[in-house]
C-alpha cells in the first residue's frame, strides 16, 4: 500500500466524492483526507470541514495530516457561475492561489487541479479542437480557468511545483448529483428515465458536447497523478475526451432500453454556454504522454448508468 498523504478539497462534489473512494482504494482510508465547506457523511476515512478561501485553515490541515499531495476540487460551474460572475471569480481564484501558495511553502511533491473544455469559446475549433487551441471563454468559469492553466504552469516553472491538470468534459455518474454546470442534462436524463418520467431538456436536441464518464473520468486522474514527471508534456492542462453526443443521441441511447421515455426541449440560458464550447476534443497529447485511452461509449454508459440508477430497467 503506497503511504503518500493526500488532502481532497471538494471532496464532496460531484467528481470529489467518487474519487475520494478511487484514492482510498490505492492508498489505504486513513491517507486519504477528505473536505468540503460541509459536514461529509458516510466517510470510510478521516474528513475535515474547510473553507476553501481560509489559507490558515488550509495550512493547519495540510501540517496536521502530513499531507504531500493535494487534489484541488472545490470549483464554482459554469451554470452557477453566471448568476454571479464576481462571486464565481473570488472563489475559484482564490481558493487556488491558496492551494498553490500552500503547496509551494509546504513542499507539496505534487498538486492536482483540473480544467474544463469551459477554457474554449467559439474562436475554438468546433470540432476535433487541439491541444494547443485559442483560449478566450465566454463564462466567468472558463476565464477563471484559463487563468487557473496559467497560473499552475507558472508555478511548475517558476518554483518547480509539480501541478497537473486535465481539461474535463461533461462528466456523467450515477454516484451523485451534478453540481451546476451547462452538461447536467446528461447527469438528471438517466434520473428521469428510471423514474418514468418526461424530461425536459435545458438545450437544443442537436448540441452535441464531449462528455466523459465518470468511471473514464476517475481512472484518467489517477493515471495522469501517477505517471512519471518526465512524461509530461503538458503543464497548462491535458485535452481529455471521451465521447461526443447530441440530447437526440442519448435519448436515443435511453430508448433502446426504455422504449417509451419521453424528452421535450425548452433550451434556456445554458443554450449559449454550450454553444460557445467544441462539440469534440482532440486528446492525442494525452494517449501520447501517460496513455490515455476512454473504455464507455455512449450505449456502454447508458447500460452501466440505468442498472445502476435504477437497479436495471425492467
Amino acid at each position: 500500500m503506497k503511504q503518500d498523504r493526500i488532502l481532497v478539497i471538494g471532496a464532496g462534489g460531484q467528481i470529489g466524492s467518487v474519487l475520494v473512494e478511487a484514492l482510498r482504494s490505492n492508498y489505504g482510508n486513513d491517507n486519504v483526507i477528505a473536505t468540503d465547506l460541509r459536514p461529509l457523511e458516510n466517510q470510510s476515512g478521516p474528513s475535515e470541514i474547510l473553507d476553501a478561501l481560509n489559507a490558515e485553515a488550509m495550512a493547519t490541515v495540510v501540517k496536521k495530516h502530513g499531507i504531500n499531495q493535494i487534489y484541488h476540487l472545490a470549483a464554482i460551474l459554469s451554470a452557477n457561475g453566471e448568476k454571479n460572475p464576481l462571486w464565481a471569480w473570488d472563489i475559484n481564484m482564490r481558493s487556488l492561489f491558496n492551494v498553490l501558495e500552500i503547496s509551494r511553502s509546504e513542499g507539496i511533491d505534487k498538486v492536482y487541479c483540473p480544467s474544463s473544455i469551459a477554457v474554449f469559446g467559439q474562436e475554438a475549433a468546433a470540432r476535433d479542437t487541439p491541444q494547443y487551441e485559442v483560449l478566450i471563454p465566454e463564462t466567468v468559469y472558463g476565464i477563471s480557468k484559463v487563468a487557473g492553466e496559467n497560473w499552475c504552469n507558472y508555478y511548475f516553472k517558476r518554483y518547480g511545483l509539480d501541478v497537473r491538470s486535465m481539461r474535463y468534459p461533461g462528466i456523467i455518474g450515477y454516484q451523485s448529483m451534478p453540481g451546476g454546470g451547462t452538461t447536467d442534462y446528461a447527469v438528471d436524463i438517466y434520473h428521469y428515465a428510471v423514474r418514468g418520467e418526461a424530461f425536459e431538456c435545458f438545450l437544443k436536441e442537436d448540441t452535441m458536447l464531449p462528455m466523459l464518464y465518470m468511471t473514464d473520468a476517475i481512472r484518467a486522474t489517477l493515471e495522469l497523478m501517477e505517471a512519471p514527471a518526465d512524461k509530461l508534456t503538458v503543464r497548462t492542462s491535458y485535452n481529455l475526451a471521451g465521447m461526443s453526443f447530441t440530447p437526440a443521441e442519448i435519448t436515443e441511447s435511453i430508448r433502446r432500453e426504455a422504449p417509451d421515455f419521453k424528452v421535450t426541449y425548452k433550451p434556456d440560458f445554458r443554450q449559449a454556454i454550450a454553444e460557445s464550447w467544441p462539440g469534440s476534443i482532440d486528446d492525442s497529447a494525452a494517449r501520447r504522454d501517460w496513455n490515455w485511452k476512454p473504455e464507455f461509449d455512449l450505449d456502454k454508459m447508458t447500460r452501466d448508468m440505468l442498472f445502476h440508477l435504477g437497479n436495471g430497467l425492467k
